[in-house]
């Protein structure tokens, strides 16, 4: 979906269409976590701080998510999806892989199946998508990326090769900006050098992701596409109205971060066995900090003693923290039955 949060907001307020927008906290200490196409024409991005973006557009406007209504359009487009194939693999809200190799109706093409997507998406919701077709989920993404909005974009099998190469590393999905970093150090700073590096090299600077790198460097992914993916981990954070330093303040936080994980965990009866503490400072520097029990973490008193045992870690304090976060990774499904104890199925 193109800018998904701030168009549901610029259709549901006629007050907010052709207008910079962000969606996300307060003008002073929020983050956005989505911002229009007017905005971003400024430069403002999702994940960037308020403060950053009001100072990029002075005009911006900022509105408070509405995930219940999020959730709703996602269901809708969801449904669209599922005309056409059951092997829908959600990435997030408002994004999804789909394999329709085995349901393509005779004389049809995927191109065509996305375009009928499209189409009905504007027509049922009004609101736009970009869609990528290609014959692996590596370069599909790429394809969805590179005619937004609104965009339609095919990469066919003898293209793959050429269409990666010309692109810079830092373009590659799946390659962050510290990775793309460490390549550039390298020499890396396209596809095409990328696809110079032999498989050895790769992994003797990036460990098993390096096979990854070597193969989407030659337009190669055989991931399939997977419908409901198993979580990795669940997580809650909060940017503070005023950046704290007191030991006692930030114990009072971490409740009702550890109040919504819990959360989670008994809705859907999954446990896990890390959990991490994030902190970013008032300069915007980010640490985590995280424990492994060899054992489930069974209660909200365990998650709760471990974080604050990891912030105790970071005092005395070097500075003042403007967010904090707790998440739990390395989870495990389960059920509970009438005794409350928790039985997993491994």
């Amino acid at each position: 979906m193109d800018a998904f949060y701030a168009s549901v907001e610029q259709r549901d307020n006629p007050e907010l269409r052709n207008k910079p927008l962000a969606v996300g906290g307060s003008r002073q200490r929020g983050v956005v976590a989505a911002a229009s196409y007017e905005a971003r024409q400024y430069g403002v991005r999702s994940a960037m701080a308020s403060s950053i973006a009001l100072r990029k557009c002075p005009d911006l406007l900022f509105v408070k998510p509405r995930f219940d209504v999020y959730k709703a359009v996602s269901s809708q487009i969801r449904a669209i999806f599922a005309r056409y194939t059951d092997l829908i693999e959600p990435l997030s809200l408002d994004e999804a892989y789909l394999d329709v190799t085995d349901t393509l109706p005779v004389n049809s093409s995927a191109t065509q199946i996305a375009q009928l997507i499209k189409e009905q998406i504007k027509e049922e919701t009004l609101l736009t998508a970009s869609a990528g077709v290609s014959y692996n989920k590596f370069l599909a993404k790429l394809a969805s990326d590179y005619r937004k909005p609104d965009g339609l974009y095919v990469i066919k099998p003898h293209q793959g090769p050429g269409f990666v190469e010309g692109l810079k590393v830092g373009q590659f999905h799946g390659i962050g900006r510290v990775t793309a970093g460490k390549m550039n150090q390298l020499g890396i700073y396209t596809g095409l050098d990328l696809r110079e590096q032999t498989e050895a090299f790769l992994t003797r600077h990036f460990g098993k992701v390096g096979f990854h790198y070597y193969s989407i460097a030659r337009a190669i992914d055989h991931r399939p596409v997977t419908p409901n993916r198993i979580r990795k981990s669940v997580g809650s954070e909060n940017t503070f109205a005023d950046d704290l330093m007191d030991q006692a303040q930030l114990i009072d936080q971490l409740l009702p971060l550890v109040d919504s994980v819990w959360s989670y965990c008994e809705r859907t009866s999954v446990r896990g066995r890390t959990l991490t503490l994030k902190v970013k400072y008032a300069d915007f520097e980010q640490i985590t900090r995280s424990r492994t029990a060899l054992n489930l973490l069974s209660s909200k008193t365990t998650l709760m003693q471990i974080a604050a045992d990891l912030l105790e870690t970071l005092f005395p304090l070097p500075k003042g923290i403007r967010l904090l976060g707790v998440s739990l990774s390395n989870l495990h499904p389960g059920e509970r039955p009438e005794n409350g104890q928790l039985t997993l199925d491994l």
